[in-house]
């Protein structure tokens, strides 16, 4: 019987993927993990916020304001996920619905009127996918933002702090330049979701997760992000002063590149840069 019940487990162990990007996933959702929030209260002053979408209501998974970076106005996005269990069902764990996508342009849309950057953060599994927002147009508050990103006239530069799930992150990251956290995520869909369509069960999210090359290393490699952010060594959880100032002055480096650029030239090259994402071959 023991000699039976080593050899399966000798089966398992060669039959189980490297489980390096299931470590991360896990690290990218540490409940201590620093949010949006956290990090724009610690690198920004002056955040006044914006409430609204002047169409339906005011999403509390999204929030959106006026701020300072380093004596310079700009504006920051981030979505909210709450700590406690209440907040966090008050903020339907981070992940928006059309009103907050809806917000989010609205606030960037301000911020192009009055000449000032957008900064975006993003650590959300994906967008709400309930009934009601469904009902709200979902699909097209987030094709909307993709379209008006595209083209927005003053730099914006995205970071992804945790998870960057689907087409709920991308509707924050249509950006000049696209930072991820070292321990940080970014998928099409969640390991638990490939697993259940690809295998039905999710219970293989860890070989999803090898599959769909979610880490910081992997879509730094594909071109999908232009930097990965250094963490603590034992993660942002660990040090989250730390690790703010870590992404302070990779956020710095990258808006004084941005802003050296005309216009024209800034709105050239982010049309160029995802333009040739996932272009593995020319003719």
């Amino acid at each position: 019987m023991t000699e039976q019940a080593g050899s399966v487990e000798q089966i398992q162990a060669v039959a189980e993927p490297s489980p390096a990007a299931w470590v991360k996933t896990e690290l990218a959702r540490h409940p201590q993990r620093p949010y949006p929030m956290d990090y724009i209260e610690s690198i920004f002053t002056d955040f006044s916020e914006i409430h609204g979408d002047r169409g339906f209501g005011d999403d509390a998974a999204m929030s959106c304001g006026m701020a300072r970076f380093r004596g310079e106005e700009v504006m920051v996005i981030g979505n909210l996920k709450g700590r406690t269990v209440k907040d966090r069902i008050h903020r339907k764990f981070g992940s928006p619905d059309p009103e907050g996508y809806r917000k989010a342009l609205r606030a960037m849309k301000i911020a192009e009127k009055w000449s000032r950057p957008v900064f975006t953060f993003i650590d959300l599994a994906g967008a709400n996918p309930g009934i009601g927002a469904e009902e709200r147009g979902q699909a097209e508050a987030i094709a909307r933002n993709l379209f008006e990103m595209s083209r927005l006239r003053v730099p914006v530069i995205a970071t992804i702090t945790g998870e960057g799930g689907s087409g709920g992150a991308l509707a924050l990251a249509v950006a000049d330049r696209v930072l991820i956290l070292e321990n940080a995520i970014y998928s099409v869909i969640s390991p638990e979701g490939c697993a259940s369509i690809m295998w039905r069960d999710a219970s293989k999210r860890a070989h999803a997760a090898e599959a769909l090359k979610i880490t910081a290393q992997d879509v730094k490699a594909l071109g999908c992000v232009d930097d990965i952010v250094s963490e603590p060594r034992d993660g942002a959880q660990a040090d989250a002063e730390q690790a703010a100032q870590l992404l302070a002055e990779k956020l710095s480096w990258h808006f004084n590149e941005v802003k050296a650029l005309s216009v024209e030239e800034m709105l050239a090259r982010r049309y160029e840069k995802f333009r040739n994402i996932a272009q593995f071959y020319t003719s």
